[in-house]
């Protein structure tokens, strides 16, 4: 049996908007039109709207829509922007967020530039994003995340979607005064939303909700093997 995924794909985000996970008109346009489809591996595929997070191989997985949502909604990403995304899994996040600082006002171009520490995760989201239409918007580095990306930097949004110990000094540093980050923070079974901002040189922090996120492994990040 063949599965409408436009239609999945309309329903989750009219039930996302419907419990308050989703406000921001911009994030929902991305995220009706982002395919997550593409993005989960293909055994998986029927799956794809289900708001759950799904294993991608190597002991990761693609967060749930929702977290997605959240994430993005937080981080509030504009058209021009240049983002840094920690943590690129399948390659959903990094799409959702070119297509809202590339695609959705092609007069002012940004680009997402993500670090993955798994080349096996490295080359599945760059196949994803060239067959989902955002390989030219996004560049997918193999890296310590934890350590930024300091060629391009600074950055006008940083995003990491792993579970910090602490805010890694590197992504702070390569953070553009005026720019936000959103990071997961905590200890490897419950970590906290912390949105924090950079005004004139100084950082800002405030704290949203509880979630549960791999860890962040890295010279800044947990020094375990996982």
């Amino acid at each position: 049996m063949s599965v409408d995924f436009e239609v999945q794909r309309r329903r989750i985000v009219e039930s996302l908007v419907h419990m308050g996970y989703l406000k921001n008109p911009r994030v929902i346009k991305a995220l009706l039109t982002v395919p997550r489809e593409y993005f989960v591996p293909a055994h998986l595929r029927e799956y794809a709207y289900v708001d759950s997070p799904l294993p991608i191989g190597h002991g990761q997985t693609i967060s749930a829509i929702h977290m997605v949502a959240i994430m993005t909604d937080e981080l509030e990403p504009e058209p021009g922007d240049k983002v840094l995304e920690v943590g690129t899994g399948s390659g959903y996040q990094a799409a959702v967020l070119a297509e809202m600082v590339a695609k959705q006002d092609p007069s002012r171009r940004g680009h997402v530039y993500t670090i993955e520490r798994i080349p096996g995760l490295v080359e599945f989201a760059r196949r994803n994003l060239e067959v989902a239409g955002y390989s030219e918007y996004v560049t997918v580095i193999e890296g310590d995340g934890t350590l930024g990306y300091p060629k391009q930097a600074p950055y006008d949004r940083i995003i990491v979607t792993a579970a910090a110990p602490e805010v890694p000094k590197p992504l702070l540093d390569q953070l553009r005064d005026g720019g936000r980050l959103v990071i997961p923070v905590g200890d490897l079974y419950i970590q906290r939303l912390l949105i924090i901002d950079k005004v004139d040189g100084k950082v800002k922090t405030r704290y949203g909700i509880e979630c549960v996120f791999v860890p962040l492994i890295g010279e800044y990040g947990w020094k375990i093997k996982y």
